[in-house]
């Protein structure tokens, strides 16, 4: 007899019409550690090695840069091998996720318990370390976000089921964030690491439990052709390259702030470290409290028109971010209670939208993974390219990091507020034109 407690994978296949809070929690909390292990791995180790074991930073950089080039790159063959395990059947899926769910765990603890100390021996480590702990995070984001799409609905319950995973991601952002303020330092990183392993846990076997996903009657017969061809095939879809275009706009404008919102706020604002952690706390907690406030407005204009007043949202808290002058730190925190509520909106509603895109091409159920492997590959570039873009220019405009030189911190005022506005505005216009103009679509609308 089936254990209640552990759903039959051979049974008919669990797809409830509504989303509560039970099939949201379940789906959603693999998100957690997700979210979790992301922070330590792109914040908190480079200082790491760096400070504790003098790890040059010229050699380190070229290691990061080149490890997250590399799991940038993979994104889409692992869709690819997903899909192919999704044709297989659920089991296969989760027994794939419960791997590298092991596999993240003894990656992100061999990256901060090396056994080594030589710092050339500890970049090799590291650069090992990292290439087998984004691996396993890529696989199993991949294959959550696929399961997410393919349980399908309206629009406004691929809101919710997004809403889940990424409100929940979002909670282990916050986790990590304050727990090494609030364990002491020595016992912050096997915090961090207990922590984890328990939230891969609990969030798997949570999965294990979620509502699953129809398996399409073409599914057992669907060929999953090793050709190039398969590989680039979400790129055949207009709608899947308009929808991408807008979402690499708007992630190069929401990374750059992300790049230099130490700076702003150190040389512009010359604000305290306070003001530096209460600013991102505010920042994310606002971001988890405004899904709700997202998922109402989507019941009423549909989620492209959502995504734009959140697109315009943004845009006027950056218009007045730019007059924010040093002291104004009151005036900041508002900015980062506002420009949180707009990350709601790029949080929940472009992942609910390229579900509506596969759902519509057909594809739901079929290669779903394959769409997802190349939208993580964008997320990962944008982050690459706001990088690449800002400082290379505030470096070319005048601006170093602790300068007091009026007309550099104009620069840096630029850069932070009113680039990312631009860009906006164009991944706004796009948006419109591409999504809202149109004719509505069932899915996608």
């Amino acid at each position: 007899m089936t254990s209640r407690l552990v759903p039959d994978l051979t049974a008919p296949p669990l797809v409830t019409a509504a989303f509560g809070w039970r099939e949201g929690w379940r789906y959603g909390l693999l998100g957690l550690p997700l979210a979790f292990c992301a922070l330590p791995l792109y914040v908190l180790m480079p200082n790491f090695y760096a400070r504790e074991w003098g790890v040059p930073l010229a050699a380190l950089g070229t290691v990061l840069l080149a490890a997250r080039l590399l799991d940038a790159v993979i994104d889409p063959l692992l869709g690819r091998l997903i899909d192919r395990l999704y044709a297989r059947s659920l089991a296969a899926v989760l027994a794939c996720g419960a791997v590298a769910a092991l596999c993240l765990g003894l990656g992100f603890s061999a990256l901060f318990l090396p056994p080594l100390r030589d710092p050339q021996a500890l970049l090799l480590w590291a650069a090992a370390a990292l290439v087998f702990t984004y691996a396993a995070y890529s696989a199993l984001a991949v294959a959550h976000q696929a399961w997410g799409a393919m349980l399908g609905g309206d629009a406004a319950r691929r809101s919710r089921i997004v809403a889940w995973r990424e409100g929940l991601g979002l909670a282990g952002v916050v986790l990590a964030a304050i727990t090494p303020a609030v364990v002491p330092e020595a016992w912050s990183v096997p915090t961090l690491l207990v922590l984890l392993w328990i939230a891969l846990v609990a969030g798997w076997w949570a999965w294990y439990q979620a509502p699953r996903p129809p398996r399409p009657a073409a599914a057992a017969t669907h060929s999953m052709s090793s050709s190039a061809l398969s590989l680039w095939h979400p790129w055949r879809q207009t709608a899947f390259r308009r929808l991408l275009a807008v979402f690499m706009l708007n992630g190069i404008a929401s990374a750059i702030p992300a790049t230099l919102v130490l700076f702003f706020v150190q040389d512009r604002l010359q604000g305290s470290a306070a003001l530096q952690s209460g600013a991102l706390g505010l920042y994310f907690v606002c971001g988890a409290l405004s899904m709700p406030l997202w998922l109402r407005l989507v019941s009423r204009l549909g989620l492209a028109r959502s995504w734009l007043v959140g697109m315009v949202l943004s845009m006027a808290v950056f218009l007045g971010a730019s007059q924010a002058g040093a002291g104004d730190e009151a005036l900041f925190l508002a900015v980062c209670a506002l420009s949180g509520i707009g990350l709601g909106s790029d949080l929940v509603l472009p992942g609910a939208l390229l579900a509506g895109v596969i759902a519509d091409a057909g594809e739901q159920g079929r290669r779903d993974a394959s769409y997802f492997g190349w939208w993580n590959f964008a997320t990962k570039l944008n982050l690459a390219l706001a990088a690449g873009l800002a400082l290379p220019l505030l470096g070319a405009l005048g601006y170093v990091p602790g300068t007091r030189d009026a007309q550099a911190l104009q620069m840096l005022t630029a850069a932070y507020c009113l680039l990312p506005c631009a860009l906006k505005a164009l991944s706004g216009a796009l948006l419109y034109f591409f999504f809202v103009q149109r004719p509505a679509r069932p899915h996608s609308a």
